[in-house]
C-alpha cells in the first residue's frame, strides 16, 4: 500500500491531535473551575493542575515538532541533544518511565533523528506500567544504526504497529495509530535501510533500524 504525502500528513496530524486532546482539555476545564472557585485552597489546586497541563502540552508539541515536523532547520545534520530533551520530557508524562541515553554523537542525519524519535514514541507507549527506555545510535560504515530497548514489568506492543514497522502496513492499512510506524518504515526504506522488531519477551522489547547516513 502506498500512502500519499498528504494522507500521511493527515494521519500524523490526527495522532498529534489525539495526544494533545487530554492536556488541552484539562487546561480548559481548569480555567472554567478557576473562574467559579473562591476557596483559596481549591484555587491553588486548580493552578497546579493548569501548570501540569500546560507543561504536558508543551512537552508533546516539542516532541511532535521534532518527530513529525520540519524542526532542526534545512541542514542534513541535526543536534541530537534536542531530541534527548524532547524524549525525556515525553517520558516524564508517564509515571515511572526513565531514559537511558546511549548516543555519543552530537549530531545525526535528520532522517535518522526522526526514526529515533518515532521508535522512542512507540517504545515509550509500550511501557504501560513504566520501565526504562534505552536508546543508542551511531554511524558505522556509512550507515546509521539505531536501537531502542524497553524494559518493564508489562510491555504491550500493538500488533498493527508491529506489522507496520516490519512490512510497511498492517491488516487495516495505515491508520493514525500506525502512522508513526509507517513513517519509520518509509524513511528507512527510502535510505536503503530496514527496521527490526523483536516481539516483547520476558519484559524486554527491542526495536531497531538502519539507514544510509548520506
Amino acid at each position: 500500500m502506498t500512502v500519499s504525502p498528504v494522507e500521511l500528513a493527515s494521519l500524523l496530524c490526527s495522532r498529534l491531535c489525539h495526544d494533545l486532546l487530554s492536556p488541552v482539555g484539562a487546561l480548559n476545564n481548569g480555567l472554567e473551575l478557576l473562574a467559579d472557585e473562591t476557596d483559596p485552597a481549591m484555587r491553588a489546586r486548580c493552578m497546579e493542575l493548569l501548570t501540569e497541563s500546560a507543561r504536558s502540552s508543551a512537552s508533546k508539541l516539542k516532541f511532535f515538532r521534532l518527530a513529525f515536523g520540519a524542526a532542526g532547520g534545512f541542514g542534513e545534520q541535526v543536534d541530537v541533544h534536542e531530541a534527548r530533551q524532547a524524549i525525556e520530557a515525553l517520558l516524564a508524562e508517564g509515571k515511572g518511565k526513565t531514559l537511558a541515553w546511549l548516543v555519543e554523537a552530537d549530531t545525526l542525519p535528520k532522517a535518522a533523528v526522526k526514526v529515533l524519535l518515532n521508535l522512542a514514541l512507540i517504545g515509550g507507549d509500550a511501557l504501560v506500567r513504566g520501565g526504562t527506555l534505552s536508546i543508542g545510535a551511531e554511524e558505522n560504515g556509512g550507515q546509521v544504526e539505531i536501537v531502542v530497548q524497553g524494559e518493564g514489568p508489562r510491555i504491550l506492543l500493538d500488533a498493527e504497529i508491529e506489522r507496520t514497522l516490519a512490512h510497511g502496513e498492517g491488516d487495516d492499512g495505515v491508520t493514525a495509530r500506525t502512522a508513526a510506524a509507517y513513517m519509520i518504515h518509509t524513511l528507512a526504506a527510502e535510505r536503503g535501510g530496514a527496521v527490526q522488531v523483536s516481539h516483547p519477551n520476558d519484559g524486554v522489547l527491542i526495536l531497531g533500524a538502519t539507514l544510509n547516513a548520506g
